[in-house]
């Protein structure tokens, strides 16, 4: 009954825009036992707030990167020259010694101490105190093979001189003015050379390619969608949520007014409807803004399996306040005992579950195609669309991290003395909450829309 009655919505000409953009956007999403209604009123009424606050403390807000890494791919002309592209770093006394400090990752400074001692003891002397420097080095780099080998995601060399941090409060994301052929072209390599789709399968709504049958088009590429297996299925609609929630965010920090005396950003419904409206994107809009929905449950569900790391008693978010430390911490876990409350979490064994071999080959295709879009991140010519966009897609990666290690998750030592083998560095702890704020924020403006929508008639 419901999609009979969004079908004579969608056919009439005179149909509001808030029908157009979130008429589809409701009920059982595909290939999840959840649905869009339960996703709204979890994050809106519990989850959004406490994570907003968790995310203004200085653990979550300074995040050190580097931006000025070449693009791997192609030869970049120029860095976008518009004001609104740059990135301010932190200050050295901006940033706290404890965060500064490396050695402060993952754990106190009494765990670390008894752990450096312990691993240079019991990890190399202790097995051959002979061993060559040859040896030793080939161990280390065997170590980092291996960490290496169960990431999705290119991680920031945070020694690099040209690492820093950053304040993501004082660099919001926000639109920024970027846009035409070269930031196209990022999207453009993501989904053609990173989605296992085939060349001869058009996407929707490539610009400056006129076509007779759009509606063709897209009928032939979501048919081809379907016929995908479900891993394949589910990397592009992570891809496409994505694409989803960075262009709210645009939509919803829009530049209204840059006059001499004031910068005025706030909600633009006519960019929204451009991205979004059913009848303005050839129906694509809807589709979309399901992805949202799907990304948003692939990374809560990541959130909920990584709640037995957060809870290693060694484990702190370390600044060097102890009290404000222990709190951040506190609030941290009741996030992800939320996370973990959830009803209607996706079920990650539906994924590789077929043939073994075949399953890890495809595992591993998927881990090196999202490998690959983070690297595309340094093509990215704004400064700040560069910033979040890394931040994003590491954030993303680490929850497929997450949830594709469970045996060591679940095999995490209760002493402090043994050596666990599922990590996370304080960049994928930044990265994870970070990402999965803006997604959880995007849900959150999506009801602004559907009002200011509404109001428009």
């Amino acid at each position: 009954m419901k999609l009979g009655v969004c079908m004579l919505l969608l056919l009439h000409v005179s149909g509001s825009a808030d029908s157009r953009c979130f008429c589809q956007v409701t009920g059982d999403l595909d290939d999840c036992t959840c649905d869009v209604e339960t996703i709204d009123s979890f994050n809106n009424e519990q989850l959004f707030p406490k994570l907003q606050t968790l995310l203004e403390s200085d653990y979550f807000r300074l995040y050190k990167v580097n931006l000025n890494k070449p693009c791997p791919f192609w030869t970049v002309s120029s860095h976008c020259g518009l004001k609104d592209c740059a990135v301010k770093p932190c200050k050295p006394n901006d940033v706290p010694e404890g965060i500064r400090s490396s050695s402060h990752n993952k754990y106190s400074a009494e765990s670390n101490e008894q752990r450096g001692e312990c691993e240079q003891a019991g990890l190399l002397g202790a097995v051959d105190v002979s061993l060559s420097e040859a040896t030793r080095e080939a161990l280390l780099n065997w170590s980092k093979h291996d960490d290496e080998a169960e990431r999705f995601c290119v991680l920031e060399d945070e020694e690099s001189p040209d690492s820093q941090y950053v304040d993501l409060l004082l660099n919001p994301e926000r639109f920024t003015g970027y846009k035409g052929p070269e930031a196209w072209r990022i999207w453009n390599s993501i989904y053609e050379e990173n989605c296992f789709k085939p060349f001869t399968i058009k996407r929707p709504l490539i610009p400056n390619l006129f076509h007779s049958s759009p509606g063709s088009e897209a009928k032939t590429f979501h048919g081809w969608l379907e016929g995908q297996c479900v891993e394949k299925r589910a990397f592009y609609r992570l891809i496409s949520g994505l694409h989803a929630s960075i262009n709210i965010h645009l939509s919803a920090r829009y530049l209204l007014d840059d006059s001499w005396f004031q910068k005025k950003w706030g909600h633009n419904v006519s960019e929204f409807r451009g991205r979004f409206d059913s009848e303005m994107t050839a129906g694509e809009g809807p589709k979309r803004l399901r992805n949202l929905y799907f990304l948003y449950l692939i990374e809560l569900r990541a959130l909920a399996k990584a709640l037995p790391f957060f809870q290693q008693p060694s484990f702190q978010l370390y600044t060097g306040r102890a009290e404000e430390d222990q709190r951040h911490k506190e609030l941290l876990l009741h996030i992800l005992q939320l996370a973990r409350s959830f009803p209607l979490h996706f079920d990650e064994t539906s994924l590789f579950a077929g043939d073994e071999k075949e399953a890890a080959k495809l595992k591993e295709d998927i881990r090196l195609a999202f490998l690959n879009i983070s690297r595309i991140m340094d093509c990215v010519g704004c400064f700040k669309c560069r910033l979040w966009g890394k931040l994003q897609t590491q954030g993303l990666g680490t929850s497929l991290k997450i949830l594709f290690s469970e045996r060591q998750i679940e095999a995490l030592p209760s002493s402090s003395d043994q050596r666990p083998r599922f990590q996370l560095s304080r960049q994928e702890i930044v990265s994870l909450l970070n990402a999965f704020g803006r997604i959880s924020t995007s849900i959150r403006e999506l009801k602004t829309f559907r009002s200011l929508l509404a109001e428009d008639g």
